[in-house]
Order: structure tokens, then sequence, then C-alpha cells
């Protein structure tokens, strides 16, 4: 029944990672990223499922102590984080900041990741089945609202209603977020193909990655050809030096070309590039709002960048040198929030959290991690309050995982410790 309910609450946390953006939340007046509310409003549904999920895997074996030290002892390195974490939020709190915002986009993440990893392979298909689900639903949506001009959810920043947006968002809120989350899909599917049946796989990664037109996320529409476009060199490469390949796999190849190009040529007759294409000619101010981002730093004094600014000071600036949708970096958007200091700190925290989940990943992994460094260095991605990057980390568990590790982690579940049968009398 534990068990049971662990998969059911985190089954209810890739829906609402998929489908409750904070527009969405917005949208049904639940005060998330407003400003109003209390504070059970500023921290999202799929927090609050992951952390009872989490709370249910300590209690499992009847003993939250050894539970919380087994969950630990295979992450050791994301304890770090979880420290970084807890020296952010003292000094988050002694500022007396809003500090809400780090639950969701920086202890989220891990969390995700001690409750996936406990979990068997077959527990772990499910999830994988419903993420499939949610993102093939998010991407038929953006192709609807591309084509009819209708958008299913008003796009919003904050309590700010954004008109004359052509760009898809579907139900993850942003079109942005949606490109990147889709583009990570697609990636996945290209660098790890055995995770579909053979006989979909094709038309799925070719439906998924043309939808990038309608999201219109130029970062992660670059980022996604040049690893396609990296993979194929590669194969060309191996095959020059004498790699083989057998008939029926040319026959096949040459198949998929002639299909490929066929689609694109209907593709673009119908339109889809049109938009996309003048979002590449036309920057609308992309550039000089990342310059105006960089000349930010320079209006804040030592105490500032040390300790962070106040934000009622960052959003005057911001409306001040034209950043109306928010500081298009990463780290910049960090220090002027958190300072030199716990920018640092939470930079270390981030790189042994990844090194753990590269460790229990398939050596793919490393595309979606050229993809989020793009999207960390030209957009404001995960410093804000959001779900981005626990997004990418359930895609990573759930469709990356290291095969070999997956097994031996599911014998190590089905073997009782001496210990613990002595305790229980277990045979």
């Amino acid at each position: 029944m534990i068990d049971a309910a662990i998969v059911g609450l985190m089954l209810l946390a890739i829906i609402a990672l998929l489908g409750l953006s904070s527009s969405m939340l917005t949208n049904l007046k639940v005060h998330y990223v407003t400003s109003g509310g209390i504070f059970l409003e500023k921290v999202h549904v799929a927090s609050y499922c992951v952390f009872l999920a989490f709370a249910l895997c300590l209690i499992r074996h009847g003993n939250p102590i050894n539970g919380l030290l087994s969950s630990l002892a295979g992450a050791r390195l994301t304890f770090v984080l979880f420290l970084c974490w807890i020296a952010l939020f003292f000094q988050i709190v002694v500022l007396k900041r809003p500090f809400t915002t780090i639950i969701d986009s920086f202890l989220l993440p891990p969390m995700i990741c001690l409750v996936v990893w406990q979990l068997t392979a077959s527990q772990r298909r499910v999830l994988a089945l419903a993420f499939h689900a949610g993102i093939l639903l998010n991407v038929v949506l953006g192709y609807y609202e591309y084509f009819s001009g209708n958008r299913l959810i008003p796009l919003t920043v904050g309590d700010i209603v954004v008109y004359g947006e052509w760009r898809s968002a579907a139900l993850l809120g942003h079109p942005l977020t949606a490109s990147g989350l889709i583009a990570a899909y697609v990636m996945t599917l290209v660098v790890r193909p055995a995770i579909l049946p053979s006989a979909i796989r094709l038309p799925v990664t070719a439906f998924c990655f043309v939808s990038l037109m309608a999201f219109g996320g130029r970062t992660a529409l670059i980022t996604t050809l040049f690893v396609i476009g990296a993979l194929l060199g590669w194969k060309s490469l191996r095959l020059a030096f004498g790699g083989r390949i057998s008939l029926l796999g040319i026959i096949v190849a040459m198949c998929i070309v002639s299909l490929l190009a066929g689609a694109v040529a209907i593709a673009f007759d119908s339109g889809i590039f049109d938009k996309m294409l003048m979002r590449f000619s036309s920057d609308k101010g992309s550039a000089l709002a990342r310059f105006a981002t960089l000349h930010l730093l320079s209006y804040l004094d030592w105490t500032e960048l040390i300790l962070g600014a106040d934000p009622n000071r960052i959003t005057a600036l911001q409306s001040q040198l034209g950043l109306n949708y928010g500081i298009e970096n990463f780290w910049i958007s960090c220090v002027t929030q958190f300072g030199l200091v716990h920018t640092a700190l939470l930079t270390i925290g981030l790189l042994c959290f990844f090194i753990d989940l590269t460790r229990r990943s398939d050596r793919g992994v490393w595309a979606i991690y050229l993809l989020m460094l793009m999207i960390a260095a030209s957009s404001v991605s995960f410093s804000s309050k959001n779900i981005q990057l626990a997004q990418f980390v359930v895609l990573i568990t759930l469709l990356l995982p290291k095969e070999r590790q997956a097994e031996r982690h599911q014998i190590q579940r089905s073997r009782v410790s001496p210990r613990f049968a002595a305790a229980y009398g277990v045979r």
C-alpha cells in the first residue's frame, strides 16, 4: 500500500509538473507568483506531492532515521546541495526576503531524485509512460494554439497578461519553458532510441521536433540541431573509417531521409516555419536586453553584490533598463538575488548534484546538460520561481537511467538486510 501511494503521489507530481504552470495557477486564482494569498499557495503542487512521497519512503520499513541515512548514502554529493540550500535559506530569512522561490527551484529537483532512485524498474516504467503522455499532450496542444491562434491559458508574467505573442505555450505556461522541455525530449529520443518502440519512434521524434517551430524557442532549436548534427557526423566518421552497417540499415536510412524531406517540404508549405524564421531575422531587442543585464550589475554596491539586493530595488532597476521580462542570465540573476557568495555556493551544490545524477544516468545525458547550460546562459530560466529545473530532472531520471544500475538497485530492493531480518523476524 505504501509503495502504491508513493507511485500515485509521483504520478500526481508529474501531472502537476507538465500541466500546472505558473500561468495556469494564476488563471485558477492561485497566488503562486502573484502578490497576496497564503503561504501554502506559494509552493507548487508538485513539491507537496514529492515531499509526501519522500516521507512515505522514509517510513516504508518502519525506521525513518535509517531510511533517511539510506537515501543519502547513495547520494553523498547531493547532500552538498542540501547544505548549500540550507545556508541560502538562512541568509534569505535573516535578510527578511521571500524564501519560497528556492523551494521549487532548487529543493524540488534533488528530492525528485531521492524518491525515483528508490523505485523499482516497473514503478519507474509507469511514471515514464505518464511522462511520455504528458509531453505528447503538450505537443498536440502546442500545434492547436499555433494554427488556431487561440491560447488555452493567458500568458502572464506575474500579474501582467502578455498580448500579441504568437508562440505556443500549451500547458507548460511559457513558450521558452515549453520549447526547452520539448527539445530535451527530442534529444532524449535521438541519443537513446530504445526509449520508444521502433515502429513509433521516428514519427514521434519528427512530430515533436517540428513542434519546436510552434513553440518558437531559438536556443532550444539551435541546440537540438547541433546535437543531431554532431551525432550524424560521428556516425558518418565511423563509416568513413571502416565502420559497418547492414544492407537493411542502409535501405531504412534512405527511406527515412526521403520521408523526412517530404515532411519538411509539406511543413514548409503550410507556413509553420515562417514565424520562426522571422524570429531569427528580427531579434526584437533580445540582444540589447542581454547587454542591459550585464550593465545592471554596475548599479549595485559591494554589499548588494555580496549579499544580494532588495527585490524592490532590482525590480526598479529592471524597469529602468527595459528588462521587463526578467534578467536573462541565470548567474547574474542569482547574484542580484542572493549575492556572489551564495551564488558560488549554489553553483557548487548544483555541480555536486549533477555529478550524482550523471553517475546514475545514461551517457546521453550530456546532450541534456548542454541544452540546460544554453538555457541558463540566455534566459531567466532556473533563477526565477519556477519548476523548469525539476522538469528536466524528471526527464533525466525517468528516461535516461543507467540500465545496469537500475537492475542492481532492483536486486538490492528485493533482498532483505540481515539486520532488518533479525529485527523483524524475516527469513
